[in-house]
């Protein structure tokens, strides 16, 4: 039987490793779920990974292919660029001629009838790759630190603040994350990172006129259980309006 699926980038760490090694990486994560939105748990999966150059449907300047398995959480964790080569090369991507969409392509059988999951837009310069190109162009050595999300601490409720975004948010108390309605710091397609630990509710609710989910003042919960942490992915998809995944 076919199962569709769907997938949540939850985000994609570039990786310095660039100068002295082959080939470069990216650190990729994602939660895997079935048609009926439950998670894919404790199984082995193929999974296809596409660069693609300009538009979503731009020329695939790179495949591969991956066979990883989901936790109990439904989350496969791999490197892009060092799975299977199917086409191209990653080492050669230009990357100073972007933007760049990735697409992936799971099969959550292990075989390989892949089903189209959705693509993403990188939407900032994977560095320590960039560097390398630069050096390239200009024939000097260049030194880039790599980009890190930053971990915010949240044990008190308010609103959301510039500073979250594209970082993650560590609730360690239970404690509520208000969407207000015209946050304009926050740009379609920027993300947050969510997290609740050993026992703590992070709740994420709607402020008059904004929408999760598609819901008109909607709300959502990250319960976690004593000893674990429950993560989720929120994104701007329009003026007020915001996905979660994870609950």
């Amino acid at each position: 039987m076919k199962i569709s699926l769907t997938i949540v980038l939850l985000f994609a760490a570039f990786t310095s490793k660039v100068l002295a090694q082959s080939p470069e990486k990216m650190s990729y994560q994602a939660i895997i779920r079935g048609q009926n939105n439950s998670l894919v748990v404790n199984s082995k999966i193929s999974l296809k990974v596409i660069v693609h150059q300009g538009t979503a449907t731009g020329t695939a300047v790179y495949q591969e292919t991956h066979s990883p398995s989901t936790n109990n959480n439904g989350l496969v964790s791999l490197e892009i660029g060092n799975g299977t080569v199917v086409t191209g090369n990653f080492s050669q991507i230009a990357w100073e001629k972007g933007p760049y969409f990735i697409e992936t392509q799971v099969d959550a059988a292990g075989g390989s009838n892949y089903n189209i999951i959705g693509v993403t837009q990188l939407l900032s310069v994977p560095y320590a790759l960039h560097a390398k190109t630069a050096d390239r162009l200009i024939g000097g050595a260049v030194t880039t630190p790599a980009a890190r999300a930053a971990v915010i601490s949240f044990t008190s409720s308010r609103s959301i603040a510039s500073n979250d975004i594209n970082n993650t948010i560590e609730c360690t108390a239970s404690a509520t994350l208000t969407l207000t309605a015209n946050f304009s710091s926050m740009l379609v397609g920027d993300t947050i990172n969510l997290e609740a630990h050993n026992g703590a509710i992070l709740a994420i609710q709607a402020s008059s006129g904004v929408t999760i989910n598609y819901n008109a003042n909607g709300s959502a919960n990250f319960t976690s259980a004593a000893g674990n942490v429950r993560f989720g992915f929120l994104r701007k998809t329009g003026t007020n309006s915001y996905i979660i995944s994870g609950q």
